[in-house]
C-alpha cells in the first residue's frame, strides 16, 4: 500500500484503497519532501512569507515592529511546534533561535485547504476552517461545503507561480487570506469526509496524472479534538471500547491519537495539551457528545461549556515568487494535524 501513512490511527482510510507499488503517495511532511526535490522549497516558511510581499526575516534580523509571529524555518513534525508571538523586542532576543524566522502577525479565519494539482493547475479544492483553543490547539475543524473564491484565486495564483511543473496534493495552510505554510500533501485527519472515491481519484492523480471525482453533493463535515493535559497517564481503550466509539451513530471515524508504547515525551504534541484522539463526523452535536463520553473514560473533567462555546464558534458568523511571548500560549500555532 504505497500510500505512505506514518500514524497506525489513520491507516484505517487506506486499507481498502487500491493503489499501484509503482505509485508513491505521501501523506506525511517527511514524505512529501523525500519525493518531491524539485519542490522542497515550499517547506521553507521564510520562501513562502516572501513570495507574498510579507514582512519576515530569520532570527539575526529583528522585526521592525511587534507582534509578530515566530517559528521554525522548516517543520516536518507539524503540530505547532516551536512556535510564538514575539510582542516585544525582548520577546524577540529571547525566543526567536538560529532555524527559526518571523512573520507578520497575522488574524482572521484559519483555514487547511487542499487542493489537486495537474501540471500546476488546479483542479479541486476543499476548504477547512479551524476553530483555535489554547496553546496551539483547535478545538475542531469545520470540512466546509462552500465555496472561498478570493481565497481560492490567490491560492491558485501562488500555486500557478511556484508549482508550475508539479502534480499531486497540495495543502495549503492561510490566515486571513494569506498564505503561512505549505504542504507537498493532503490532509490526513479527514479524508473520509471529502466524499465516496474521492482516495481512489487521490490515486489516479499520481498514477495517470489527472484528476477526476465527482463532487457536485457536499456537506460540512467536523473533524473534533479531545486533549488532554501534558504529564499525566492515559490508557489505551481496549479494543471493545474504541468499537463501541466507532459504532457511535451519525460518527464516521474515531482515532486513538498516540502509542500506548511509548513515552509522553516520544510524541509530537503542540504545548497546550496531549492530544488523545480525533472525531470525525457529518454531525457537530454527535462528535461532541461522543468527545465528552471519551473524556469521561480517559478521566478527563471536560466542562460542558466546552461544547456551548464550541456549537456557538460553529453557528456564529530554492526560491518562491510572487506567523508576551510564550512558546505556549498563541492558538495561531499553524498546522492541520492539530
Amino acid at each position: 500500500m504505497p500510500i505512505y501513512e506514518c500514524d497506525p490511527w489513520r491507516e484505517q482510510y487506506f486499507a481498502d484503497v487500491y493503489c499501484p507499488p509503482d505509485v508513491h503517495i505521501p501523506t506525511d511532511d517527511v514524505d512529501g519532501y523525500k519525493f518531491n526535490p524539485r519542490h522542497r522549497a515550499i517547506y521553507n516558511r521564510l520562501l513562502v512569507a516572501r513570495s507574498q510581499g510579507l514582512e519576515c526575516g530569520l532570527h539575526d534580523a529583528p522585526p521592525p515592529c511587534y507582534p509578530v509571529f515566530c517559528k521554525p524555518v522548516t517543520n516536518l513534525k507539524g503540530m505547532g511546534a516551536g512556535t510564538s508571538v514575539l510582542e516585544r523586542e525582548r520577546d524577540f532576543l529571547e525566543n526567536c533561535r538560529p532555524g527559526d524566522c518571523w512573520m507578520k502577525l497575522l488574524t482572521g479565519d484559519h483555514i487547511s485547504s487542499d487542493w489537486a494539482v495537474v501540471g500546476g493547475e488546479t483542479a479541486w479544492c476543499r476548504h477547512t476552517r479551524g476553530i483555535p483553543a489554547i496553546g496551539g490547539t483547535f478545538d475542531y475543524w469545520i470540512i466546509e461545503a462552500r465555496v472561498r473564491r478570493r481565497l481560492e484565486r490567490y491560492c491558485r495564483a501562488w500555486i500557478r507561480t511556484n508549482l508550475s511543473d508539479y502534480t499531486g496534493m497540495v495543502n495549503i495552510e492561510t490566515i486571513g487570506g494569506r498564505i503561512i505554510e505549505a504542504h507537498l500533501r493532503f490532509a490526513d485527519q479527514w479524508p473520509d469526509l471529502y466524499g465516496h472515491q474521492w482516495l481512489e481519484a487521490v490515486v489516479r492523480l499520481y498514477q495517470h496524472g489527472l484528476w477526476e471525482f465527482a463532487d457536485r453533493r457536499r456537506t460540512c463535515g467536523y473533524s473534533v479534538v479531545l486533549f488532554g493535559p501534558h504529564g499525566r497517564p492515559y490508557s489505551f481503550p481496549d479494543p471493545e471500547k474504541l468499537a463501541s466509539y466507532r459504532a457511535t451513530p451519525a460518527v464516521s471515524s474515531v482515532q486513538i491519537t498516540f502509542f500506548p508504547d511509548r513515552p509522553q515525551h516520544a510524541h509530537v504534541m503542540p504545548p497546550g495539551g496531549f492530544r488523545l484522539a480525533v472525531i470525525n463526523s457529518g454531525c457537530l452535536e454527535a462528535a461532541l457528545r461522543l468527545r465528552a463520553r471519551m473524556a469521561a473514560d480517559f478521566g478527563l473533567l471536560y466542562e460542558q461549556r466546552a461544547a456551548v462555546v464550541s456549537l456557538g464558534a460553529e453557528r456564529g458568523t530554492g526560491t518562491l515568487t510572487g506567523p508576551g511571548v510564550s512558546r505556549t500560549t498563541d492558538p495561531r500555532a499553524s498546522s492541520d494535524r492539530c
